[in-house]
C-alpha cells in the first residue's frame, strides 16, 4: 500500500507554505503522490503546479479537476503540459461533480454523466495519442463543431507538442455503482470519497468486477490504482477527534445535493446509516448545521478515517491494508501524520 497527502480545496493564501513544506517532506519520506482539488473557489491546477515546482520525485495529481469546467481538449493541454513540466509527475484525477455545481456554477447541463464522463475520456486520450487530427462526434461533444451555428470554418487539429507520455494515467473520482463500473472500465485509478474498508467488496465489488469485465484483457485489481482520500488525524482524546471530522461528513451527506438527489446520502445510506443519513439531510437543509453535525454516528466517521493515538491508528489500519486498496492518500494538516504513516506503512 502506497502513501498519498490531499490538500483539498482551501484558501492558499495562509496556507501554501505549510501545504509546500508538507509536500515536501511527503517528497522526502517516499510518498507516492500528493494532490489538490477544486469546488468553487481556487482552482486544482495552479497550486499543484506550485507544488510540482517545489518537489523532486513525488507524483502530483488533480482530485479533481472538474469536467464541465474545461473542454476535453483544455484539459488534455494542461495534462500535456504539467507532465512534461515535472518529468512525467502528473496524475490526471477527473470528475463531473454534482447538479448543484455543474449547473448552478458552470452554467452548463448536468445531462448524462455516464456518457459525458466517456466521451469526456476517449476524447483527451486521443489528444495525447496524437495518432490522427482529432475529430470525435457523440451524444456529448461535437468536434469539429457541426451544429447549425457552425461557421463551417472548424477543422480537425492535432496537439502541436509531443507529451512527455501518451498514457498519462488517468483517475476519475466517482462513487454510485454505475459511475464506479465506469471508473473501472476506462479509467487507471479510482478516487473514491468517504471509503469503508469494511464494506469495500459488499458496496462496490460487482461494480469494479463489472468494469473489469467490459475493459477486457488483464484489467484487475492488480493493475488499478484504488486510491481513496482517508482524513488521519492524530491525538488522545478521540470523542475530540471525532468532531473535526463530522462537519465535513455533515455538509456532503447533508447539503451537497437535494432530497433524492445527494450521492452522498445515497452512500451513507449504502453503508447501513439510512436512519442517521435521513436526519442529517434534514436537518442540514432546514440550516440546522450543528444538529446534523451532531447527528453524524461515530461508527460512521471511525469507518472512514483514521483518528486517535498511533497505537489505536495502528490497530486500525489493518483493516485498510487487507481491503485491497493500493494508495492511501491522506487528508491530514499535522505534519506528525506523515511521519506516522510512513513508519506503519511504509
Amino acid at each position: 500500500m502506497r502513501l498519498g497527502i490531499n490538500f483539498g480545496y482551501q484558501d492558499w493564501g495562509a496556507g501554501l507554505a505549510n501545504a509546500v513544506s508538507m509536500a515536501q517532506e511527503a517528497d522526502r519520506l517516499g510518498f507516492h503522490s500528493v494532490w489538490t482539488a477544486e469546488a468553487y473557489g481556487t482552482d486544482a491546477i495552479t497550486p499543484l503546479t506550485w507544488m510540482m515546482a517545489h518537489t523532486e520525485n513525488i507524483n502530483c495529481g488533480s482530485a479533481i479537476m472538474q469536467m464541465p469546467a474545461r473542454t476535453p481538449a483544455m484539459t488534455a493541454m494542461t495534462a500535456a503540459t504539467l507532465d512534461t513540466m515535472s518529468g512525467s509527475r502528473f496524475l490526471l484525477g477527473l470528475g463531473l461533480s454534482g447538479p448543484q455545481v455543474v449547473e448552478g456554477w458552470h452554467g452548463q447541463p448536468y445531462g448524462k454523466p455516464l456518457a459525458r464522463t466517456r466521451e469526456y475520456v476517449e476524447i483527451v486520450r486521443k489528444i495525447l495519442a496524437r495518432e490522427a487530427p482529432l475529430e470525435h462526434h457523440g451524444s456529448q461533444y461535437n468536434i469539429p463543431y457541426t451544429g447549425a451555428d457552425a461557421t463551417g470554418l472548424g477543422k480537425p487539429l492535432k496537439l502541436i507538442v509531443h507529451p512527455q507520455r501518451a498514457d498519462i494515467p488517468i483517475y476519475l473520482a466517482s462513487i454510485g455503482p454505475k459511475n464506479v463500473e465506469l471508473t473501472a472500465e476506462i479509467a487507471n485509478g479510482w478516487l473514491p470519497i468517504f471509503f469503508s474498508p469494511y464494506r469495500f467488496k459488499e458496496s462496490y465489488g460487482s461494480a469494479i468486477d463489472a468494469g473489469f469485465a467490459k475493459a477486457g484483457g488483464d484489467k484487475s485489481l492488480a493493475n488499478f490504482d484504488v486510491a481513496p482520500t482517508v482524513s488521519v488525524i492524530l491525538g488522545d482524546d478521540v470523542d475530540t477527534l471525532r468532531g473535526f471530522i463530522k462537519p465535513m461528513v455533515a455538509l456532503y451527506v447533508g447539503g451537497m445535493g437535494a432530497r433524492g438527489k445527494n450521492f452522498y446520502n445515497d452512500l451513507a445510506c449504502r453503508y447501513g446509516f439510512e436512519a442517521a443519513a435521513k436526519e442529517i439531510q434534514d436537518l442540514y437543509l432546514d440550516g440546522k448545521k450543528k444538529e446534523a453535525t451532531a447527528a453524524v454516528p461515530d461508527e460512521l466517521v471511525d469507518e472512514i478515517a483514521l483518528i486517535g493515538p498511533k497505537e489505536r491508528i495502528a490497530d486500525r489500519l489493518e483493516a485498510w491494508r487487507e481491503s485491497g486498496i493500493t494508495t492511501m492518500i491522506l487528508g491530514a494538516q499535522q505534519p506528525e501524520v506523515l511521519r506516522v504513516m510512513a513508519e506503519l506503512v511504509l
